[in-house]
């Protein structure tokens, strides 16, 4: 930069005395052509040249007597003091030393390294040296050499060995692949702080991820490995823990900024937790988003899941146990008619039924339902306290109660001895039923009525507590779910209707 009076100096060489801008160039050793015809013209215009850039000071004169101050009372030393006080630079700073406290900034001299001392000198430093009475470091600050010089001297003049000079103890010599030691001791550092950092984020996996110490951090999400490295980063620098982590920067500030987004699904969080727990978590993630839909919703099913996943919205469910039960021969077997075809085209067409058993603190409960294959639908159920002949006998009357004329389903039963008894036999022919029976032990034969009772137990008996529920109470309860499980439990299958509401869709009879 140059000051005012510089350049209203080129300006009258160049206008006054006459002088080309070449001239005045040459003579002056600045500016060049086109800065000193801007000059001109700017002087032409205003009379003056950059008089509006003639600001007021930076820094008042109380800030620099503070900054000078600081520096004079702690140390002298330039870098801390702009460091505490946060201004200016160190050169600036050097000026207002120079120019408030004259004398008084300390000044590193630089010795050069291409000195050169005659044989004569080396000699008589080193008597100096020998005949001392303070330190040798106060000798070699005398001469304005180093003490490494000074001792050097002395051990090429006295032809002493390492070891041998006077008032030095002798030390062990390190062997001569020293840097070879020094780098392998270097490179152990670095692989203990590589484990250490390792460890580091195998703990944080378990701690804030809740995932098992074994896994492969790199085989994390983005955003799990984000979570990592920002509850790491005041321990290890970013750029060490994105290359541990395998991730790349662009990556780690993208996931950054999405968690630190508003969230856009909150109003549909909270209207999947309201039927998740209208429904008394029996919905899965399916029938939820069938139930939004209904209500005008547009949101993708997947959307539902993750939710729901995040939530931790669970239905709850327990694993099946192996099928042991004893099947007596008290009448011949019939044929298997299903052949696990469960499908039909109209309601009454095939029937399946089977006895489920409840256990709860104050006794058992037994179920018998009949389940129509068309849709679902249970058609009719007794519930009782004892797997007898009147607890079957009495559900399939009430089925048969339900049937116009000409209706004559196909009823499917296992082989248990309630279905083989006279009683249920001469029912089933008195209106003109056909029986079916799967085959001894065979489960998947009649899974359709297994899988409603499990459906019926996953969402209404287990991870529930029945402590200090009666038999009673309890029966109550098993009668309730099973007419919402008709009239109001929607299924995907029947598109997002219940069993009696897509009957009346159809102009069907519930």
């Amino acid at each position: 930069m140059y000051s005012y009076e510089d350049r209203i100096k080129a300006v009258e060489l160049y206008v006054k005395y006459d002088l080309s801008a070449a001239d005045t160039i040459r003579e002056l050793g600045y500016p060049d052509y086109k800065t000193l015809v801007q000059w001109y013209k700017e002087h032409q215009e205003t009379g003056g040249l950059h008089r509006r850039f003639n600001r007021h000071p930076k820094y008042t004169k109380e800030q620099m007597q503070f900054a000078v101050d600081y520096y004079l009372n702690h140390g002298r030393n330039l870098s801390r003091t702009v460091r505490v006080v946060g201004y200016p630079s160190r050169p600036t700073l050097e000026e207002w030393i120079d120019e408030l406290a004259p004398q008084e900034r300390k000044v590193h001299i630089k010795r050069s390294a291409v000195v050169q001392f005659s044989q004569e000198q080396k000699r008589d430093a080193v008597v100096e040296l020998c005949a001392r009475e303070g330190s040798g470091a106060t000798v070699a600050e005398e001469l304005g050499i180093s003490r490494y010089s000074l001792y050097k001297w002395k051990k090429e003049l006295l032809n002493e060995k390492d070891g041998e000079s006077m008032g030095e103890s002798k030390k062990p010599t390190l062997p001569d692949d020293r840097d070879a030691l020094l780098a392998e001791v270097e490179s152990l550092k670095k692989q203990i702080y590589r484990q250490q950092m390792e460890l580091d984020i195998l703990n944080k996996v378990a701690e804030i991820i809740k995932k098992d110490q074994g896994i492969d951090h790199r085989e994390l999400t983005n955003k799990e490995k984000t979570s990592l490295i920002d509850a790491l980063r005041t321990k290890y620098p970013l750029n060490e823990l994105l290359m541990v982590m395998d991730m790349p920067k662009s990556s780690y500030f993208y996931q950054r900024g999405a968690q630190r987004r508003p969230d856009k699904y909150i109003a549909l969080r909270a209207e999947i937790k309201e039927v998740f727990a209208e429904n008394q978590s029996r919905y899965g993630y399916r029938r939820v988003h069938a139930a939004i839909k209904s209500k005008g919703t547009i949101v993708s099913e997947k959307v539902v899941r993750r939710i729901m996943e995040e939530e931790k919205l669970i239905v709850p469910c327990k694993k099946k146990r192996r099928y042991s039960s004893y099947k007596g021969e008290i009448s011949p077997a019939v044929e298997n008619v299903i052949l696990r075809d469960f499908h039909a085209k109209a309601p009454n067409m095939k029937w399946l039924t089977d006895l489920t058993e409840f256990h709860i603190p104050a006794g058992k409960v037994y179920l018998s339902p009949v389940i129509d294959c068309f849709d679902g639908l249970a058609v009719s159920w007794t519930i009782g306290t004892s797997p007898d002949a009147e607890l079957v006998n009495t559900m399939l009357d009430d089925a048969i109660d339900n049937l116009t004329e000409g209706e004559h389903p196909i009823v499917h039963t296992d082989r248990g001895a309630h279905y083989r008894w006279p009683g249920w036999i001469s029912r089933i022919e008195n209106a003109g039923l056909t029986r079916s029976m799967s085959k001894k032990g065979c489960v998947p034969d009649n899974s359709a009525c297994e899988g409603f009772f499990g459906r019926l137990k996953n969402e209404m008996f287990y991870y529930q507590s029945w402590e200090d529920v009666s038999i009673d109470r309890f029966i109550d309860e098993l009668d309730s779910y099973l007419r919402w499980y008709n009239e109001k439990r929607i299924k995907i299958s029947l598109g997002g209707m219940s069993p009696v509401a897509y009957r009346r869709s159809l102009g069907l009879a519930a």
